[in-house]
């Protein structure tokens, strides 16, 4: 196995790796560039990096500002902070007028920990998703990670949210892997059910997974790195090509990508039955990463075991 990575760290890198590229980009925090890790940004280019304080929507207004100006702004913040506090300003200022700010939501989801549901997003992608000119991007390890970074330079037009973690993952994906938006990566195949996952659920899915061949249960796993848009001939392939489709997420199981395959699957009209597994219409507590995601069943034994039943084995 590869080294643990956390894809906040990783993103801080990539991010100083692509202002020596692009001269154009800035990099705007709120007070948190050690916990966003645009500090490494901060230090190789002073001149282009802005710490708003503690003041999250102007921190974004800001960023506007500078991208219609031909600007390239990476917007930083906590995950909850950036698509919560300022939901209204990147709506109005950012999405309506189709702007290229890209804004990276770090220590998403449960796993931000002990600081509880005041810190940790469960509600981001499905704010995001909802907006028009939106992309959502939800890197699932290191690799994936510097490379959604710096396609979001140049690569992708339009207001980004790319959301980033603080769980340390493995590197899944090979070191030559090219990112393209909108298009979901089959890491494992099966006959019997497709795992279709996110961010670190993805690693989690391929444990599941090999816990399943024990029981003679073939699972395929996708890595659907991209929220919106979203891969939907993916979507309908797992759904004609295995009977059960299950959908991992550190993520509300309501607005996120649960619901974004539903919407296809129900659409389509086909046989397949869906599983969503994530949080359930709750807000997160307190405690350590590990203990939250056994709590809310979203380790590789819970799901494998979820499964085992769902097939009755």
């Amino acid at each position: 196995m590869s080294e643990l990575r956390q894809t906040r760290f990783v993103y801080g890198d990539a991010l100083a790796e692509a202002g020596g590229l692009y001269p154009g980009i800035v990099v705007l925090d709120a007070d948190l560039y050690n916990s966003t890790r645009t500090v490494v940004f901060r230090d190789k280019y002073p001149h282009r990096f802005f710490d708003l304080g503690i003041a999250e929507s102007d921190m974004v207004s800001t960023g506007a500002g500078m991208a219609s100006q031909g600007l390239i702004p990476y917007v930083n913040s906590f995950a909850i902070f950036l698509t919560g506090h300022c939901y209204d300003m990147i709506r109005i200022q950012i999405a309506y007028p189709n702007l290229h700010v890209i804004l990276a939501g770090s220590s998403a989801g449960l796993t931000q920990g002990p600081d509880g549901a005041s810190h940790q997003s469960l509600e981001d992608i499905a704010l995001m998703r909802i907006l028009p000119n939106m992309r959502v991007l939800v890197p699932c390890d290191g690799v994936e990670t510097r490379a959604m970074t710096l396609a979001a330079a140049k690569e992708i037009d339009g207001p980004v949210y790319l959301r980033l973690g603080r769980y340390p993952v493995p590197d899944l994906l090979s070191a030559d892997y090219c990112f393209e938006l909108g298009k979901a990566v089959t890491m494992r195949e099966g006959k019997d059910l497709t795992l279709i996952a996110c961010g670190h659920m993805v690693n989690v899915a391929l444990q599941a997974a090999e816990r399943l061949a024990g029981r003679q249960i073939e699972a395929t796993v996708l890595n659907m790195s991209t929220i919106k848009p979203l891969d939907e001939e993916a979507v309908r392939r797992a759904m004609t090509s295995t009977p059960l489709v299950v959908t991992v997420e550190e993520h509300s199981i309501i607005g996120g990508l649960g619901s974004a395959v539903a919407e296809i699957m129900a659409e389509d009209g086909c046989g397949a039955r869906l599983m969503r597994l994530g949080t359930r219409d709750v807000f997160g507590e307190s405690g350590a990463a590990d203990e939250l995601l056994e709590r809310y069943g979203l380790t590789a034994e819970a799901i494998a075991e979820a499964l085992r039943h769902a097939f009755g084995r």
